[in-house]
Formats: C-alpha cells, structure tokens, sequence
C-alpha cells in the first residue's frame, strides 16, 4: 500500500480492484481453497509489496461467448483493472476461432469504453484440429493486444512447459490427473510467471 502526502497528512491509497474473466483455469477448478489462480495471486501480490483485491469472475467450461454475456455485471463500478483469460474451451470444442476473436474483441472494446487497463492472457492451440486452426487461434491474443494495447500473456502454461524432463513428466508432476487443470504446484509457477505482468497492471491503474 502508498502512502501519499496531502495536506501534510499520510492518505492511504485505496487497493487496486481487478476482476479476472476466465474459466476453470481462472476459478481454480479441481483445487483446495486457496491453491487456485486468483488466491495464490493475491499472495504474490502481497509478497511483493503490491496491493490490490482480485475478484474470482472465474466461471468453470465457460468459452468466450460466455465472458462475454457475463461482461456487464463483472464490471462493477469499483473494478479498477482486468485480467480477461478465455478461449481454452472454445480451443477445446473445436469452435470456429473468428468466433473466439470476435467474442474477445467486444470484451476488450468494452473494457476500452470504461478506460480500464487489461491484462490478457492467451493460450496457444493444440495440433489437433490442424495447422490452419491453430494459427488462426494463436494469432488472436497478441493480435488483439497490439489493437487494443493491453499487456500480455501469450501463453498461461509457458512457466511449465518450459520445466525439464518432456511433457509426459510435466504433466505428471504440475497437472491434476485430467492433464488439463494444474496442480498446486503448477500453479506456483504459474503466478510466479504471471505475476509481474499483474504487478504492472496495478501500476497503469494507479496512473
């Protein structure tokens, strides 16, 4: 928390309010109580000096069309700042991904109308669907960054893929057991690797 002088009095500066849109990834799906995104994200935050309050607007199988219908009441008035991460459903059901973007797209231009600063968060496409497919997915997050000038994430797993001993090791060790949702210990190094990212948001929500 700033302490900021007026008056020759010390004001405390309110925390930073930030809604984080997602899925199960954002709600903390499969995990005990406090093990999820948000609340070891609000920890991080905490350890290193940065104040803010994280609302869990994480709604589990939720895909962009749904973040999108929920927008409205997520943003209350004393939302200060976003994290949007949605897509890994609509990756996962195969939906058309001009569909994806144009969902992200009148989120992120809504949160622009509000003039509030956005952390986006992407994930890149599995193979399966084919190379047209995932390169038509994976542009969408840095794509509609540069639009709209968010910060970025390109890829939410990239601290654990980026762990040694090949993927059938990572997934046993950072992943629950339907290779999907991480672990407790996936999600530590998740947030470590997000973290500073969040931390920079607060910083343009204070400008």
């Amino acid at each position: 928390m700033v302490a900021v002088l007026s008056s020759g009095a010390a004001v405390w500066a309110e925390p930073v309010t930030i809604a984080a849109l997602g899925d199960s990834l954002t709600q903390g799906y499969g995990l005990p109580e406090g093990d999820g995104f948000v609340p070891k994200m609000d920890q991080w935050l905490q350890d290193h000096g940065a104040e803010a309050i994280i609302l869990n607007a994480g709604v589990s199988g939720d895909t962009t069309a749904g973040g999108l219908s929920r927008l409205g009441w997520t943003l209350t008035p004393d939302v200060d700042a976003m994290i949007v991460f949605l897509g890994g459903n609509d990756m996962l059901r195969g939906l058309d991904p001009a569909t994806s973007r144009a969902n992200l797209d009148a989120i992120l231009s809504e949160v622009q109308t509000r003039n509030l600063p956005v952390l986006l968060i992407g994930l890149p496409a599995a193979g399966n669907y084919g190379a047209t497919f995932k390169s038509d997915f994976d542009a969408i997050y840095p794509e509609l960054a540069a639009k709209y000038g968010t910060l970025l994430v390109p890829d939410f797993f990239a601290a654990l893929q980026a762990q040694p001993g090949g993927t059938a090791a990572i997934r046993q060790r950072y992943f629950q057991a339907d290779g999907i949702h991480p672990n407790p210990d996936g999600v530590t190094l998740i947030v470590d690797q997000i973290g500073p990212e969040v931390a920079k948001l607060i910083e343009l929500a204070q400008d």
